[in-house]
């Protein structure tokens, strides 16, 4: 498999990876290129702006998450009609899980992939610097590619020519242009990151950066670049589909023989708004796969439930939509009766937070929510947890057996305040393997966990949660969750 392709990496955070990759993604996309965008690491927010940017959905990648099988899987099956594949990758270009290793590192996803690096650099402040800068990244790794550079920030073509001969003197990397520095092209940012491409409403701002970037970058160079990468080696002799749907090297494989045609589709309905938008496209696909149609409603927006067998509320600001959310008590009300009659819910992070009995954002103001569990969500600034988790559950739960293990991570500001005795399904762990704070808050056929999943690190969560469901409906579950 041969798919042009290349990873967008950067010195350090905050050099402009985001920028530089959304605006390659709207030029190639002018070009009339089918662009396939995908992001390492565990994030939701930039693969949004990705999607916009370049009109296909955003995958993401991970070293630590997933295994290498898993990861050539997605990368090939998303990219497979695509001219080009553009990756962005994480921090910096060899930052991952550990200060010592490459484990989930754009630089171990790079070599993973065989793709080769186009590094980013803030050029503002320098000259000469560049190219010792470029030297060092481009030979700490002799088993990694760094072909191409790109600088940021650079406010003239004068000052630009002056990086150019400083690295192609003192290397054989090649220099493709620049990104002038304009505030009126970025996307304004909060607690979490950016602001999401929901709120952005518009690609108005992705076509701009096309343009910009058109003037003072060579496209034809770096789409050569990615021309360079041979082929790809997509492992395991599974067909795409059925490594979703049964799992890959350490996941646990359960039988995938049961025919779909003999269920009517388990309806999944996924809260989807700007409070709750965080989910991993493969989360989603392999809820699918087990037979279920996928149906989106509004937590802020819908006064009533669609009518649907398992809920699924992701990540997203709740926070910042606290006093909507409160003041829609038909949701609120239609949800709580939904797990009382036992109904199954999944939830993760902003969702679970969702759950609890409020919300109390950062003035200190308490929002109302939906009362499942004796809590409040407390928001701290500072207050960050952030990092790579697993899971092991260790009390039989709607989203698998004891022993189950997955694999995910934590990105938040709030801590859970009890107000009453909590109800915990799984044990945690992070990268270095040490213990964690319990997750997975279970109540019936409900569970919500501080930590995102991604399911394709154990897709025996999605056959749980579906099998849940349809038991629930097989039961004969009256009002199959509208509103009372």
């Amino acid at each position: 498999m041969v798919i042009p392709r290349l990873v967008i990496a950067g010195t350090g955070s905050n050099v402009g990876k985001t920028t530089v990759t959304l605006a390659l993604l709207a030029a190639l996309r002018q070009r009339g290129r089918t662009v396939q965008p995908f992001k390492a690491g565990p994030d939701y927010i930039d693969p949004g702006h990705h999607t916009m940017a370049a009109g296909r959905p955003s995958r993401n990648l991970d070293g630590w998450m997933l295994t290498q099988v898993v990861n050539r899987k997605i990368f090939g099956r998303a990219a497979a009609e695509a001219d080009i594949a553009i990756i962005e990758g994480m921090m910096g270009l060899f930052d991952g899980s550990s200060p010592t290793s490459e484990t989930g590192s754009t630089a171990e996803m790079s070599k993973l992939l065989g793709a080769p690096v186009l590094l980013v650099i803030d050029g503002s402040s320098m000259a000469r610097s560049a190219a010792a800068m470029v030297n060092g990244y481009g030979t700490f790794d002799p088993a990694l590619t760094v072909a191409g550079v790109l600088f940021n920030r650079v406010s003239s073509e004068g000052h630009f020519q002056l990086l150019k001969e400083a690295v192609e003197t003192e290397s054989k990397v090649s220099v493709v242009g620049y990104l002038k520095p304009d505030t009126t092209l970025t996307i304004g940012d909060r607690h979490l990151g950016l602001r999401t491409a929901i709120e952005q409403g518009s690609t108005d701002l992705y076509d701009k950066l096309g343009q910009a970037v058109a003037e003072t970058v060579d496209l034809d160079k770096v789409e050569a670049l990615a021309r360079t990468a041979g082929e790809l080696n997509a492992d395991c002799g599974m067909m795409n589909d059925e490594l979703l749907a049964c799992g890959a090297e350490g996941s646990s494989r359960l039988s995938c023989s049961v025919p779909r045609s003999a269920f009517r589709p388990v309806r999944v309905g996924v809260a989807y708004d700007p409070a709750f938008c965080f989910y991993y496209r493969e989360n989603l696909e392999l809820l699918e796969a087990e037979g279920t149609e996928l149906v989106t409603f509004s937590p802020i927006r819908d006064r009533v439930l669609p009518e649907v067998d398992l809920l699924y509320l992701g990540g997203g600001y709740p926070e910042l939509y606290g006093e909507a959310l409160a003041k829609n008590s038909s949701m609120r009300g239609a949800i709580r009766d939904f797990a009382e009659r036992g109904g199954t819910i999944y939830a993760e992070c902003g969702g679970m937070m969702y759950l609890t009995q409020a919300i109390r954002d950062f003035e200190g103001l308490a929002h109302e929510m939906v009362g499942l569990f004796p809590a409040e969500a407390v928001m701290r600034k500072p207050g960050l947890t952030l990092g790579y988790r697993e899971i092991e559950i260790t009390k039989p739960c709607v989203i698998g057996s004891v022993g189950l293990k997955a694999r995910g991570h934590e990105f938040h500001y709030s801590s859970l305040v009890s107000k009453g005795p909590l109800d915990y399904a799984c044990a945690v762990t992070d990268a270095k393997a040490q213990p964690r704070t319990p997750d997975g808050l279970v109540r019936g056929n409900t569970v919500a966990l501080y930590a995102h999943l991604h399911f394709s690190s154990q897709p025996a969560v999605a056959r749980a949660l579906v099998a849940s469901a349809r038991a629930w409906r097989t039961q004969g579950a009256e009002g199959k969750g509208v509103a009372s």
